[in-house]
């Protein structure tokens, strides 16, 4: 089997899941480089690993760079991305600088793997919350087409990076012990909370709300679909939660569904409400698959059925949903 040369630029909260999840895969890789700001050494799982400074040179010889920068980190794409796709590297970046830039495909394997070929090098990772809805529409918008989704996502403090992760913990620890509960990483203390705004204002909405209706256009090739979307921080360490209400064309029922997504790859159904059997976060946690489960009928919607998914963001939602598309390209190139 041919091998080849990997970098990971950035050694944050993403950065460390996909050297677990590359290790973990048994990805083809003949080397593994960790590039960031500045050189330094990185424990990862009890095993040291050098870190280069981030320069044009250090692309040289590499097949596949993955930028790791978690959602709002920016500048590393955009000083690096074109200029090691250029040497000939494929590029997969997690940020969401060019996500929806024309020259660029945005990319779930199991939903649109068409939209690999002819790639200039350069291939976006969605946001993770649309990724975890996506992959139960997806299959479902083939099946019915969708016209409408109202999302309500509950998500994780690791998406932003893992400073949030430290202080959710700490400020846990200020609460139990009664002292003052100190806030960095969001305006407002999150543990115990909600946060109902993720990313600055834009036109009046959250920038994460907007991401869910533009990339599903983009991802789904359907401008048609009108997406109605509230994201909010829960006090929860990592994997995001959805609640999803949908109206389809054609119509669907509970049963119909479960049928199509028992058949969808990289879905895994939770949905037994007489056994209290539905998605957790703390299920989705560590695992591959998005959960999916609550399928019932919609009573909003004519032709509509209520979902709720759950899945690890750091793993599908970024580090995993980033290899899958290499491994994706690797085999369609034979």
């Amino acid at each position: 089997m041919k091998k080849y040369n990997v970098c990971i630029v950035g050694a944050g909260a993403v950065g460390k899941e996909m050297i677990r999840l590359l290790r973990k895969r048994n990805f083809p890789a003949e080397s593994i480089v960790i590039l960031a700001r500045s050189a330094r050494e990185e424990r990862i799982d009890g095993e040291t690993y050098q870190v280069k400074e981030t320069t044009a040179e250090a692309f040289d010889g590499m097949d596949f760079a993955f930028f790791a920068g978690t959602e709002g980190a920016k500048g590393a794409s955009q000083t690096w991305g074109w200029i090691a796709a250029e040497k000939g590297c494929v590029v997969i970046d997690n940020g969401d600088d060019f996500r929806m830039d024309d020259r660029v495909p945005l990319v779930i394997p199991e939903i649109n793997p068409e939209a690999l070929k002819d790639h200039k090098g350069l291939i976006a990772n969605p946001n993770c919350s649309t990724i975890i809805a996506l992959m139960a529409l997806g299959p479902l918008h083939k099946a019915f087409g969708i016209k409408h989704v109202v999302a309500s996502t509950y998500q994780a403090v690791s998406g932003s990076g893992a400073g949030a992760i430290r202080e959710l913990e700490e400020q846990a620890r200020a609460w139990t012990a009664g002292v003052e509960m100190k806030a960095e990483a969001y305006p407002y203390p999150i543990a115990f909370n909600v946060l109902a705004q993720i990313g600055g204002a834009q036109d009046g909405h959250p920038s994460e709300e907007l991401k869910m209706g533009r990339e599903t256009h983009k991802i789904l090739a359907d401008d048609s679909i009108r997406v109605s979307c509230t994201c909010v921080r829960v006090p929860v360490f990592n994997s995001h939660s959805e609640a999803l209400h949908v109206s389809f064309e054609k119509p669907v029922t509970p049963e119909a569904a479960r049928e199509v997504l028992e058949k969808a790859d990289g879905v895994e159904l939770a949905d037994d409400i007489d056994n209290a059997v539905f998605p957790m976060p703390m299920d989705a946690n560590g695992k591959e698959e998005v959960l999916v489960g609550r399928i019932r009928k919609d009573q909003g919607f004519d032709n509509g059925l209520s979902l709720f998914v759950a899945g690890d963001n750091l793993w599908k939602g970024a580090a995993l949903n980033a290899i899958q598309i290499a491994e994706k390209l690797i085999e369609m190139n034979g």
